[in-house]
């Protein structure tokens, strides 16, 4: 593949969201979730586990009751594979702040759940990486399956 056609599949990829998606802020790619908070993440963290998948989640509604502060339900999920996400270093390390990949999901104020993700061609778009196609597909295919998984009806496995 020619170095010059990467930005073009980058680009194409960034616009290949899935249906039941939609887009917030730039690179956040959201879903919505039939369940909780808390069930969208256990079945995100099913998931991740039988995938062995290394991961760690951060329960912010739980952390601000700690110090008095009222959140609705919001829980982050940190994770990633190096064997994959480790190309982008050798590519841009700058990449570094955007990996592990993360996930959050949230009820907003009208008790909705959505789950979001960062996309990994904006990843790759925010650090000039124009080189790691192939990987940012995988990632792509990937976050989307996990998504998929973690807001659907059938079993988290």
């Amino acid at each position: 593949m020619l170095p010059r056609t990467i930005p073009l599949i980058l680009a194409i990829l960034s616009l290949a969201t899935p249906l039941h998606a939609q887009s917030v802020a730039d690179g956040l790619i959201v879903l919505s979730s039939p369940h909780s908070a808390t069930e969208t993440m256990d079945r995100l963290e099913i998931a991740l586990g039988t995938r062995d998948i290394a991961h760690m989640r951060w329960n912010h509604s739980a952390r601000a009751a700690e110090v008095d502060i009222p959140v609705r339900p919001t829980e982050l999920m940190l994770f990633g594979n190096p064997a994959l996400g480790s190309h982008l270093f050798t590519s841009r390390q700058t990449a570094g702040i955007d990996l592990p990949l993360k996930a959050l999901a949230w009820e907003d104020a009208d008790g909705k759940v959505w789950f979001a993700y960062n996309d990994p061609a904006w990843i790759a778009a925010r650090h000039g990486i124009d080189d790691r196609g192939e990987v940012i597909s995988r990632m792509t295919g990937v976050l989307e399956m996990l998504g998929g998984i973690a807001t659907g009806e059938g079993p988290a496995q």
